[in-house]
Order: C-alpha cells, then structure tokens, then sequence
C-alpha cells in the first residue's frame, strides 16, 4: 500500500519506518530540513532500539523515503497519516494548531479520495475538527480516521510490528476495509484490531494512559504510607501484582512519571472533564501526587545533610525519563537537578543515550560524564533517577572509593538495602522500611 507520513517526530518515525517493513511504499515528510537530509543518509534522528537497523534496510530496499515536499507525498499515496505533535497549552488543553493546520492544507491538495489517519494523540472531537477543516478546501471524497498509537519507547518497533491491540475509529466501511487490509500483517497472531467510533477511538488512548499513570501514582501513595508504618513497598507491590485482575506492571514506587505521553495525556483528559463540566477528582490527584513526589525525593536528599547540600556535589546517574530512550520530556532528573543548583549544589551527569539532550537544557551548569564512574568522583553522593541496567550491578567498591559521603539515594528502588548497609553505604530508597 502507499503510505504518507506527515512528521518525523517519535511516532511519526517509527511508524513509517514499521508500515514499511512489511512492505508497504512510505514517504515521511517534514519542514525541517536537514533533519530530512539526515534520515536520507540513514541516520536516525532518535534513539529506539531496533529502529536504526530497519530504518537503513527499508532505505536501502526503497520502501521508505522522506522529503519535505508534502504536494508530492500526497500526490503519490493512498493514506496519510497525520503524526503530528499535540503540545499541552497553558491550561493543560492539547494544541491542534499542528494537526489542524495541516489539514486545512490538505484541503489545498488532495485530488482523489484519501483516508486521513490522525495517529496524534489528539482529544474527543479532533476527527470532526479535521473532517472540517480539509472540507474547507477539498472537493474530492475523504474519510477521516482515528488510529492512536500505543508505542512504549524502548520496546517501540516491538509494540508496532507485534501490537497487543490496533484501535481504529471509523464510521466509514470504505476506510474500514483499507484500514484492515493495512493492518492485518501486524496483527497475524491474534491479537485485536478493535474498530470503534472516532470519538470512543480518541478517547481509548487517554483513558489507557491515565489509568497507568494512576497506578503508578497510586503505588507512589502507598509507598509514603509504608514509610510511616514500616511496611515494605516491595512486598506489596508482589502481593497485589499477584491479582490477575491488577496486574505486576506499573506498581513500581519512585520518583513519578514522566515522558511525552503520560503527563500530557493526564493533563489533556483532565482538561477534556473540564470543558464538559466534570471535576475528574481521581486525574487531579494523580497529577497532584506525582508533582509531590519528585519534591519529597529532593526533600529526604535535602533533610539528610543539616547544613544543607550548597557546596555539595551530586552525581547523578540517569537523566532520560525511562531507561532505553533519550526522551527527557517531563524527566524527574530535569526537576531534581533544577532544584540541586538551586540550592547552591554542584552537579555531574551520567546517562547513555540522554546527555546531549540535557546539555541543551542545563548548557555547562552541569558536568556531563563520559562514565557513570566518571561523575561519582569526589561527588559527596549519588541519585539514581533512571534505571538503565547498566546501573543495577555496579561496583561498589569503586563507588564506595569514590563517593566522600558513601551515600546513595536510589529513586528507583534498584538496590537492596541489606547488601548496601553492610558495604557501608548510607542508602536511601522509597517506601521500605
């Protein structure tokens, strides 16, 4: 099939790059220039693993390509999918302007019958929207439909080419019977494709992402609780995720969550309740109770020094949200830092694939680290803030040499306590005795 793209964001990038793995004829278009030139000599833009490799061999197989000449693409494809971003506003409402924009310049464009796809997470209503605003200009037959993704970056090719479910919202059999045959090799195993109406299919991704986000938030609560009564966060999190009905994923206790999807979505959800007259009480203390976490985090690394941390040195290890992306979007790591120099403290970084990102951020208030070894020298102590693997079996007798304090505050729950106590480390987690 003939697939256009349209933005080489996250999605927009793995996207394209899996429809044309199986095959199909992609174009990926963008404004920014020379980010098309790159993807064309098969260098990708992001850090996913797995994508680089499929990026290069469906180039090389010329199933994919990317240009910025959007008039071509369409010209050339059958269905266009909209992977445009979707920014929370001010008052924590998604921004259209990207995704309506180009639809009105759709209008403009297409000749013959289309099926548009907003694959953005878009908010209850966006279809319609689109439909509206590529009517303005078209005089050719389209249908609009609603495709969320449901990417985890890190795993992402896997979650594309191997879904658990495809959600497509459609009124139309016409684009129903296209999206079906597009779909269909994703989905050989047996896994869903679920149509639905467009504005069930809008609302499927944020309900899916705020439930998450709830459970996290919710297990970040009992972990507080644990440490006022003494009970273990850890042996909780194995007894409830035992519950077939619950579920082991997402009961991790930490920092809170981060990344492109989770905050944005909760807020756009909460904002969606808002504009029907409905106080949403279980969003707002998601939200509530995930802001609060970072800065009990901070707190307790505060609290644990009584002439305070100014003229201390953190080192920190990890600054992307999650282990296996360089998305920092929404990172713990950038709020805690933030409020470490704040407090007069000096900073050096570690992270495997996120530095560079950061650097744009913080510029040379903070010392990037080619090791994690490497930022733990003379530091006083360590946080942890992300957990790559590389982080979960390091040597302690070296970090043990190399920090002043010998002392670690673990965001993350990696470590065991026991083992840390009796190599003479003073360890801090979250929600254990």
């Amino acid at each position: 099939m003939k697939i256009s793209v349209i933005g080489t964001g996250y999605v927009g990038l793995v996207s394209g790059t899996c429809f044309a793995e199986t095959g199909n004829s992609v174009i990926c278009v963008d404004i920014d220039e020379n980010k098309v030139e790159r993807l064309n000599r098969k260098e990708c833009t992001i850090y996913e693993p797995g994508l680089e490799l499929l990026l290069e061999r469906n180039i090389n197989q010329g199933r994919l390509s990317f240009t910025t000449d959007l008039e071509y693409a369409i010209d050339n494809t059958d269905i266009v999918f909209l992977a445009l971003p979707t920014p929370p506003g001010g008052d924590g409402a998604a921004d259209l302007s990207y995704v309506l924009g180009m639809a009105e310049k759709l209008g403009t464009i297409i000749k013959e019958y289309k099926v548009i796809v907003d694959k953005s997470t878009v908010p209850v209503g966006t279809a319609d929207l689109v439909f509206a605003a590529i009517s303005k200009n078209a005089s050719v037959d389209f249908d609009v439909v609603s495709n969320p993704e449901f990417l985890r970056e890190g795993v992402a090719v896997d979650d594309f080419m191997k879904p658990d479910r495809v959600v497509i919202g459609t009124s139309s059999e016409k684009a129903k019977k296209i999206m079906e045959r597009l779909y269909k090799p994703y989905v050989m195993s047996g896994n869903p494709l679920v149509f639905m109406d467009e504005r069930s299919a809008e609302l499927t991704k944020y309900a899916a992402n705020s439930f998450l986000a709830t459970k996290i938030s919710f297990m970040n609560e009992i972990a507080n609780l644990c440490e006022r009564t003494g009970a273990n966060v850890d042996m909780i999190r194995k007894g409830m995720g035992s519950d077939d009905r619950i579920g082991k994923r997402f009961l991790f206790a930490g920092i809170g969550y981060g990344g492109s999807c989770f905050p944005k979505d909760v807020q756009a959800l909460e904002r969606t309740a808002k504009d029907h007259d409905y106080n949403f009480k279980i969003l707002n203390a998601v939200m509530d109770v995930n802001a609060k976490q970072k800065q009990l985090f901070f707190n307790r690394v505060k609290a644990s020094y009584q002439g305070g941390i100014k003229g201390k040195k953190a080192a920190i290890w990890g600054l992307a949200f999650k282990p296996n992306t360089d998305d920092i979007r929404e990172a713990p790591a950038l709020e805690i830092i933030t409020n470490l120099l704040a407090e007069g403290c000096e900073v050096a970084a570690y992270d495997p694939e996120a530095m560079g990102n950061v650097e744009a951020v913080f510029g040379d208030k903070v010392t990037f680290c080619k090791s994690m070894y490497k930022a733990t020298e003379n530091a006083d102590f360590l946080i942890v803030a992300t957990e790559w693997s590389v982080f979960r079996t390091p040597d302690f007798e070296k970090l043990a040499k190399n920090l002043k304090d010998k002392t670690i505050f673990d965001g993350r729950n990696i470590y065991e306590k026991d083992q840390l106590n009796e190599l003479g480390f003073s360890y801090f987690s979250i929600g254990r005795p």
